[in-house]
């Protein structure tokens, strides 16, 4: 593929709201969009098939699904036989999947090599979070280095970026720019468990931060509630 003339990136689609307005701003910057979601051992696969249906949906030019068993190591209510707590308390949650983030966005980094594309778009954010560490400006700062000095293509001089959209973005401005750029929100989910259908419990930290959201934003919450 030509580096010149493509403009292509690779996406991280998670099928939750962040992801999806991800990979509409990346469409609307003019970038040929390469959706990529990681299947880690989830409690749930109904974001994957959100993941699916949402990169169709907006135009991806493909859609890969690429597994790593993070389930194997556990240290997460996602990954692990822990409770999902109904409401998050002090420090960094049980819900925090240890080292996620890294590993996805070096499984986006090879791909992107693959594929000639200087450009990683992923969704995270710093404003209405969870208290992730691997949400933070300092990480993703610090990964686009990583890109840089780890890979053949950065080496040769072919700059990469990891673009992160909604880092300094509330959840109520992701609610707005998401209404702007036309995503049917009830088709992305959040929950952190949700079930096979994939409609939200409306009690856990991905739910309350998403209903809040909508909330702020005055919009009508469209989440599906089992």
């Amino acid at each position: 593929m030509d580096k010149e003339t493509s403009k292509s990136a690779v996406v991280l689609v998670s099928g939750g709201m962040d992801s999806a307005v991800t990979l509409a701003l990346a469409r609307e910057q003019g970038f040929v969009a390469h959706a990529l979601s990681v299947s880690y051992g989830q409690r749930h696969s109904s974001e994957l098939v959100a993941a699916a249906r949402i990169a169709r949906q907006q135009g991806a030019a493909q859609h890969k699904t690429v597994t790593v068993d993070l389930r194997s190591i556990g240290g997460s209510a996602l990954t692990a036989d822990i409770e999902v707590p109904e409401q998050g308390g002090d420090g960094i949650p049980v819900t925090y999947v240890p080292a996620r983030n890294t590993i996805m966005l070096s499984i986006a980094l090879g791909w992107a090599e693959v594929l000639g594309a200087d450009d990683i778009f992923c969704g995270v954010n710093a404003v209405d979070y969870s208290g992730y560490p691997d949400c933070r400006p300092a990480f993703i700062e610090a990964f686009d280095q990583l890109a840089n000095l780890a890979t053949k293509s950065g080496v040769e001089g072919h700059r990469m970026r990891v673009h992160a959209p909604l880092m300094r973005m509330s959840k109520a401005d992701i609610a707005r720019e998401g209404m702007r750029l036309g995503i049917d929100f009830a088709e992305t989910v959040s929950c952190y468990q949700a079930d096979a259908e994939g409609r939200a419990c409306g009690h856990c930290d991905a739910c309350r931060l998403r209903a809040e959201g909508f909330a702020a934003a005055g919009i009508k919450d469209p989440t599906r509630y089992r």
